[in-house]
């Protein structure tokens, strides 16, 4: 019997190579898997099954300090793979962060050197993607912010910040490139403040940009929820403005340090609206899974892993339809949604005379406290249908 939750290709899965390539470390002990080449990790997502593609930071495909022999044959083992395992290269990024010269940030530093090394970088970095053919570039500003506010000058870091944006985006355009920017936010970690927190924070940046129609945002699940905000609402302000050009999806318990656990696996509700907003936005672009199997696992628990991320985001997108179609929730929907034509032609746009009708109508309060909104009951079926009920 076929499986109904088997990804496909057109699904536009994605995974990074520092996802399934992630050996187990963390701050407070070694590796327990062994490292892989970018090659191999190909080569698992193909064993994997039913990816789109795979995405890469510039210094997960070759050493920063690779020759170019190295990077030659990097490259085309990476090339040979792809082919083999008939993945693409999807979303490409940069690494400025790990790198000691990236202590105090990069487009942000205050050494302007590190500022130019950083452009240096990126540049070479966008090249590198554009050659495997990624569509997408995105910014995360992983050293972008400050421990003490004695360091740096926020307005300075933003106009930093802008500048470079403007370069590069100045630069794929001479270069023929045609990357759409996704710019990711973070509110904490590794800095002790971030000087773009939030989506939100993103979203105000972008209309300020020389080149804003080639910058949207990258929202990640994980990274919004350690602030205990709702994913959700973020993406779909995102949506709302045009600017969801790219989306990390993992899972995330509020309130701790970054985790990037496997996709539904600790808010399997929250990862309900998530996916319900995306499909029923008729978002197109790619789904990528920011995440890591548990410390615990070997190479087959990682393809369990990933794998994992898309069945629960299918099974989600399966409860979606039937959340759509369910008789109940419909009933429950049509008495909450109080339709009201005139009432919303007078509100839809302003004119003196719509002002002059809303000034002089009256509204019966004791009325409209009255009318029932049976939210329980619906957040009841809700779970209901989550839960296979």
């Amino acid at each position: 019997m076929p499986d109904r939750y088997a990804p496909t290709p057109k699904d536009k899965f994605t995974f990074g190579l520092w996802t399934v390539g992630n050996t187990g470390r963390d701050p407070f002990g070694e590796p327990t898997r062994p490292p892989l080449v970018p090659a191999e990790i190909v080569d698992l997502l193909g064993e994997v099954g039913g990816v789109h593609g795979v995405n890469f930071h510039d210094n997960d495909l070759l050493p920063i300090d690779a020759s170019e022999a190295e990077a030659a044959r990097i490259k085309a083992d990476f090339a040979k793979s792809l082919k083999r395992n008939k993945l693409k290269v999807a979303m490409a990024t940069t690494n400025l962060f790990s790198d000691p010269a990236f202590r105090d940030g990069a487009f942000t530093s205050n050494d302007a050197e590190v500022r130019a090394y950083a452009l240096q970088k990126t540049m070479r970095a966008m090249e590198l993607g554009a050659e495997f053919g990624a569509q997408i570039y995105v910014f995360w500003g992983g050293r972008e912010g400050a421990e003490t506010d004695a360091a740096k000058d926020p307005i300075e870091a933003t106009v930093r910040f802008r500048n470079a944006l403007d370069f590069l985006c100045a630069y794929s355009i001479d270069r023929g490139f045609g990357y759409k920017f996704a710019l990711e936010a973070k509110p904490n970690e590794p800095r002790a403040h971030m000087y773009f927190p939030t989506t939100g924070h993103y979203l105000a940046l972008i209309p300020t940009l020389k080149h804003a129609d080639l910058v949207g945002v990258n929202p990640e699940v994980a990274h919004e929820h350690m602030a205990g905000l709702n994913f959700t609402h973020a993406v779909a302000q995102a949506i709302g403005a045009g600017k969801l050009f790219h989306i990390d999806l993992n899972d995330q318990e509020f309130g701790r340090y970054d985790q990037d656990l496997r996709f539904g696996s600790a808010n399997p509700k929250a990862a309900f609206f998530l996916v319900k907003l995306l499909e029923e936005s008729k978002y197109q672009g790619f789904r990528h899974f920011d995440a890591h199997a548990y410390r615990t696992a070997d190479r087959a628990d990682s393809i369990e892993f990933a794998r994992g991320c898309m069945r629960t985001y299918l099974m989600l997108k399966e409860r979606a339809r039937q959340w759509a179609d369910d008789p109940i929730i419909k009933s429950l929907l049509k008495q909450i949604n109080r339709a009201g034509k005139d009432m919303d032609a007078l509100s839809a746009k302003y004119s003196r005379g719509h002002a002059e009708t809303l000034l002089a109508m009256r509204f019966d309060r004791a009325a409209l406290a009255a009318r029932p909104l049976p939210y329980e009951r619906l957040d009841q079926r809700t779970m209901e249908i989550l839960m296979g009920v």
